[in-house]
């Protein structure tokens, strides 16, 4: 079985970069996020109406690519997360996580008995249809997964130190727009409540010895979060590099 060699990075202290996905799920978009530097891709099924059906069809185009695929389920219940990893998911990252015992119930979704809940499928997508020692498949299944708790709510970041404390989440994601809703103060990213919010779930991970993610907008904003702590960076996401890289590409031809 293959291994996680994005969760291996970020766990030895080290950065890792990759984009999220919302809408432009191609047969050819792993390799052409591989090809432009991306060490992961962050599926969006909360959001974008990403089916099971296309997310097996992406997972299988990340074999073979080095490409580390992790998807944001649409939602936190153990059907999607389960299969999404039989499907052959490399990681979760769960929304609007806010307590200790929703934390420890989706780290027991990722995990086979007696240590979890997750069922058993073996010779399928997630083993790449191999045979194999079962004990030693739950050994590299449970060691590759990587789970992500998203911090994006108020109520999540005044629990975020007993989240972040649970063995088996991995790191914390911040979410900043939803965030920004939470507090009252809708878009207003760069607002001082977000960065309080930001420096409590940082100093969590610190204490903890887990890691925090963020998805950056721009180069800027990801260099400073990079200064701040953060170390698993999604720059952008595919619509926003699309039409960003568009808009300004038309702007400057207008300009002749």
């Amino acid at each position: 079985m293959r291994d996680n060699p994005v969760k291996k990075k970020l766990l030895a202290g080290e950065a890792a970069f990759g984009t999220m996905v919302f809408e432009f799920a191609s047969p050819g978009l792993p390799a052409v996020l591989r090809a432009a530097g991306a060490e992961f891709a962050l599926y969006d099924m909360e959001h974008s109406g990403i089916s099971m059906e296309e997310m097996k069809r992406q997972l299988s185009y990340c074999r073979g690519l080095g490409l580390v695929p992790i998807v944001r389920p649409p939602g936190k219940q153990y059907q999607f997360c389960a299969r999404l990893l039989d499907l052959g998911a490399m990681g979760l990252m769960l929304p609007m996580v806010e307590s200790r015992a929703e934390a420890e119930e989706i780290v027991s979704w990722t995990r086979y008995p007696k240590r979890g809940v997750r069922g058993a499928i073996f010779g399928g997508a997630h083993d790449d249809y191999a045979g194999g020692d079962i004990a030693e498949k739950m050994r590299i299944a449970e060691e590759r997964t990587l789970v992500l708790a998203m911090i994006e709510t108020e109520k999540g970041v005044a629990n975020a130190e007993e989240i972040i404390a649970v063995d088996g989440i991995d790191g914390a994601h911040l979410g900043q727009f939803d965030l920004s809703l939470s507090l009252g103060i809708p878009g207003q990213v760069g607002a001082p409540p977000i960065d309080a919010a930001v420096e409590t779930m940082l100093a969590a991970c610190r204490r903890h010895g887990k890691f925090a993610a963020c998805m950056a907008p721009s180069v800027e904003i990801g260099r400073a979060w990079l200064d701040q702590g953060f170390s698993m960076v999604s720059y952008s996401y595919d619509i926003g590099l699309l039409s960003g890289a568009l808009a300004a590409g038309i702007a400057e031809l207008k300009q002749r």
